[in-house]
């Protein structure tokens, strides 16, 4: 008997200890679960999620790309979508296109121009995917009309970085654009929003939601507003967007804030500004031109931006990426930008 539970007890521990030395491996890949920023060149970051999917779309070359990957953290298959012409309005300066899945289509809303620098012929065109498919063909449907008399179509004004809201069974186009044409680049930028008949085409005439009025957007050489992006948080509808001058340290995130989702949202006093929301700091230069996504498993959100890669004032930028909260009144709060090699845990559901 004495002999039976000694043998017992041997194997009593034999099996804790290896239960306990089976979980050892699984800390230690717990622990290595993590990715560090930069996530790889670019600027401009236009990343959505559709089903396990991440699309993601930059320009290179005068050319737009698309990526396809189920993991935030790394692009995966990639093809060009779209070639510039030899010529015409659109045939250089292809700046900062934005993908989005409208009424079982893709759209791709991109800025060119006829030629630059200096940078003053940008406007802003929009392609459409034959099917559902991101990866299918794109159709050239054209350049929208960004000014204010939609029926002289060679009045059309400098616009860029223009993205879509889908709000109560309307579709709105925000942009950054100039309030006449110029000629130098050196224009302040403002916001504009107008709704839209159809993804390629206005309705009606533009809206200024934003100038550089406050004294966190400006103070610099040339102040602007560009870059708007949607965020949404439940009813809550904001449109987060970057201030004062791209070459600069100093670059950083403004927000809008819709009062009254039931409201007139061409008026620009359904709009609440406040900021900045989103900055730099002494390892993280000019933090701007965001993207948001949700995690693999839907339980986390996350900014995708891009900050400059030097002090030096230019456009040597990087793509970042991560996480953000909800303060208690439902806006967004996306805590200070993560330096470069510090590790971040991998987004929630994301296998290696």
């Amino acid at each position: 008997m004495k002999k039976l539970k000694t043998l017992i007890f041997a194997m009593l521990a034999f099996v804790s200890f290896g239960r306990c030395s089976a979980k050892e491996p699984v800390q230690d890949i717990k622990t290595k679960r993590t990715f560090t920023n930069p996530v790889w060149d670019g600027a401009d970051p236009w990343m959505v999620k559709q089903g396990e999917d991440y699309i993601y779309c930059w320009s290179s070359n005068n050319s737009i790309n698309v990526s396809r990957s189920a993991k935030m953290t790394k692009r995966g298959e990639v093809k060009k979508v779209w070639q510039a012409p030899s010529t015409g309005w659109n045939r250089a300066c292809v700046w900062a296109p934005e993908i989005h899945f409208i009424q079982g289509r893709w759209y791709v809303y991109y800025a060119a121009g006829e030629s630059g620098p200096p940078f003053i012929h940008q406007r802003t065109g929009v392609l459409r995917s034959a099917t559902d498919d991101v990866f299918s063909d794109y159709e050239d449907m054209g350049v929208l009309y960004t000014g204010d008399n939609p029926a002289d179509p060679t009045s059309n004004v400098w616009a860029i970085d223009m993205t879509t809201l889908e709000h109560k069974g309307k579709l709105y186009a925000i942009w950054s654009g100039w309030i006449k044409q110029e000629t130098t680049d050196a224009t302040q930028q403002h916001l504009y929003i107008c709704e839209m008949e159809n993804p390629w085409t206005m309705k009606g005439k533009r809206v200024k939601l934003s100038s550089p009025v406050e004294s966190w957007e400006t103070g610099g050489p040339l102040n602007l507003n560009e870059g708007p992006e949607i965020l949404k948080n439940g009813d809550k509808v904001f449109v987060i967007y970057s201030c004062r001058e791209s070459w600069l340290v100093e670059y950083r995130q403004g927000m809008l804030q819709l009062i009254n989702p039931d409201g007139n949202l061409l008026d620009p006093a359904n709009w609440k500004k406040s900021g900045p929301v989103f900055q730099g700091n002494s390892q993280v230069y000019g933090v701007g031109h965001c993207s948001f996504v949700k995690s693999p498993n839907d339980t986390e959100n996350w900014i995708i931006y891009h900050s400059k890669k030097s002090t030096t004032p230019g456009w040597e930028r990087d793509v970042r990426i991560q996480p953000f909260t909800w303060n208690a009144d439902g806006t967004p709060n996306f805590g200070e930008a993560i330096p470069a090699g510090k590790s971040i845990n991998l987004p929630s559901g994301e296998v290696e």
